[in-house]
């Protein structure tokens, strides 16, 4: 078919079969490429191509061109941002950092100039942050702060009106005295009792607030494990935690660990900053955190615990237990999540996750646009929207 007449559809074919193939002697299709398609295959090869585009090549297979050298990744990154979507370049970059080992060139400021921000990257940055040098820390703070804003304008409203309408709801009392009648909720809560000829509504049922549940505070403690398979979520979780920390009704504590325990309560007015306290890497005591979270608890029948770990504890697995059910004697709502990202099932200890459930706990992955309805049922205390 090569070598003679090709109708339309077979020669659209055969293009398709040579950029997947890769070009060369072996992949029979005698298809040469042109203009965009032959700068897509060369970006394409510089990363996939023969052993893991470091630089040799076999018969039948991409030549590679990317090696160690930042010029040459810096064009490569603006080649592939000419030629394929944000949703595949994100995946390409990802996969250059991972197949090339190209992590110690992002600690250049060009380089992060050139790149692509998603939040698969600023896991990247915050595992680097302790090598960063002055020069690149404000640029790395930059592309930080554009997936930030992302996230944020993606969640922050959905998330505030949730939890909202879930405070507003467990705060409601059905016998309220008087003075504490909510009229406006009475009246449309009892329309279908409309007197046309009394021109007036009978109140069947009192909506209203206690005075004592207007001046409670809901706590909310987020708990987040550092570890580098973690990074994902803690973007997130300091994300959310920004967003709770600006609503009046939730006093909210936001806690990482690895080995040592932070409490970054103090800068959650601003994510980044959460963020770069961070320090992704290293061991895991779960048992550590939670005694640190569980000593700041004052009124635990109004606070909620969020736990974010994939729980592979390196402390005391029986203690950390203990504690869990502790807290949720004394009255604290418990949530252990495994993951909060959009990447799917994580990896995490079973047989923590099973006694975790046992104590009325149960560990689930959730995704950013769950959490919220998680939080409220929380705040409600009634059964978790579990995936």
């Amino acid at each position: 078919m090569a070598g003679g007449d090709v109708s339309g559809g077979d020669a659209e074919r055969l293009r398709r079969w040579r950029m997947v193939l890769g070009g060369g002697e072996a992949d029979g299709t005698g298809c040469a490429l042109g203009g965009a398609d032959a700068g897509m295959d060369a970006a394409l090869g510089a990363l996939y191509g023969a052993d893991g585009g470091r630089g040799r090549k076999r018969a039948g297979e991409r030549s590679a061109g990317l090696g160690g050298s930042a010029p040459q990744v810096a064009r490569w990154l603006g080649d592939i941002r000419t030629y394929f979507p944000t949703s595949v370049v994100q995946v390409m970059q990802r996969d250059a950092i991972q197949r090339l080992g190209l992590s110690a060139l992002l600690l250049e400021p060009e380089m992060l100039e050139a790149v692509e921000p998603d939040v698969h990257l600023v896991g990247t940055l915050l595992s680097l942050n302790k090598a960063m040098p002055e020069t690149t820390r404000e640029t790395a703070r930059a592309v930080v702060r554009k997936v930030v804003e992302q996230v944020e304008k993606r969640l922050a409203s959905r998330t505030r009106a949730t939890l909202t309408g879930a405070l507003d709801r467990s705060a409601r009392i059905s016998r309220p005295r008087h003075a504490d009648i909510d009229w406006d909720r009475t009246i449309r809560a009892n329309l279908k009792n409309y007197l046309p000829e009394h021109r007036t509504v009978v109140p069947e049922r009192l909506v209203g607030y206690g005075r004592a549940a207007r001046a409670v505070k809901k706590e909310v403690v987020l708990c987040i494990d550092q570890s580098g398979s973690m990074a994902a979520s803690v973007v997130y979780a300091s994300v959310f935690g920004a967003v709770l920390a600006s609503m009046r009704s939730i006093a909210t504590r936001l806690v990482v660990f690895d080995t040592a325990v932070v409490d970054l309560t103090d800068q959650l007015d601003d994510p980044v900053d959460v963020l770069f306290g961070t320090q992704l890497g290293g061991g895991t005591d779960i048992n550590r955190a939670l005694a640190y979270c569980q000593s700041k608890i004052t009124r635990p029948a109004d606070t909620v615990v969020v736990l974010i770990s994939d729980l592979y504890e390196g402390g005391i697995r029986d203690e950390m237990l203990k504690r869990v059910a502790a807290m949720k004697a004394a009255g604290v709502e418990f949530v252990a999540l495994l993951a909060l990202s959009d990447e799917g099932a994580p990896a995490y200890d079973r047989d923590h996750a099973a006694a975790l459930a046992a104590l009325g706990a149960p560990a689930f992955a959730c995704t950013p646009d769950l959490f919220p309805e998680v939080m409220a049922a929380a705040l409600e205390k009634r059964p978790l929207p579990v995936p």
